[in-house]
């Protein structure tokens, strides 16, 4: 996996609530679902490491060219993952991103229990996926909602997530939009994946 994030990441809150965007690219991408607050925490990827609210889990990571540029690794058997430790509930996220080699990134989220939900996008969809409770053998992967849409290798896009309760909205600048709710997605979330 190659993919990469780019410039810059502002936290805002909203409501009683915190929200995160990694601004971008010049993107006209507004919320559809919430109002964004003040700015809670701003980071920069203009140095050379990552800042001290990410955590590398698999693969590797490296801040490039005001990017972060993750690659997954043949030993770890697994996805690169890496995760900005932000604790949130109701939030918004925004940023830029290019598949550079990759067949497909996630954006995850994850509970106190474990994973939660994702968005994934690959070559031809956009799609939110409710995991499966591994601590659970009856549980299963819930798709909540899938659109298709372009998104070329080389080519950056700009995402919107937003989170309000039990209800996602994923928006690009290409256009493509979808949305999915399910009450599970209402708790607590430990950081951005």
């Amino acid at each position: 996996m190659n993919s990469k994030l780019l410039t810059l990441v502002t936290v805002v809150s909203f409501g009683c609530a915190a929200a995160i965007c990694l601004a971008e690219k010049a993107a006209d991408l507004k919320p559809a679902q919430s109002k964004a607050g003040k700015v809670l925490v701003e980071e920069n990827f203009a140095g050379s490491t990552l800042g001290r609210n990410w955590n590398v889990a698999k693969g590797t990571w490296q801040v490039r060219d005001g990017a972060v540029v993750g690659k997954e690794k043949t030993s770890d058997k697994h996805a690169a993952v890496m995760t900005l430790t932000q604790p949130n509930r109701n939030s918004i996220i925004r940023f830029s991103f290019k598949l550079d080699g990759a067949k497909a990134f996630n954006l995850s989220f994850n509970h106190a229990k474990g994973h939660l939900f994702r968005i994934a996008v690959d070559a031809e969809a956009l799609t939110i996926n409710k995991d499966k409770d591994k601590k659970d053998p009856k549980s299963k992967v819930e798709q909540l909602g899938k659109v298709p849409g372009k998104f070329p290798q080389g080519q950056w896009f700009t995402m919107l997530v937003e989170i309000n309760g039990a209800n996602v909205a994923v928006q690009t600048d290409n256009g493509v939009k979808v949305v999915g709710s399910h009450p599970g997605l209402d708790v607590e979330k430990t950081g951005y994946r």
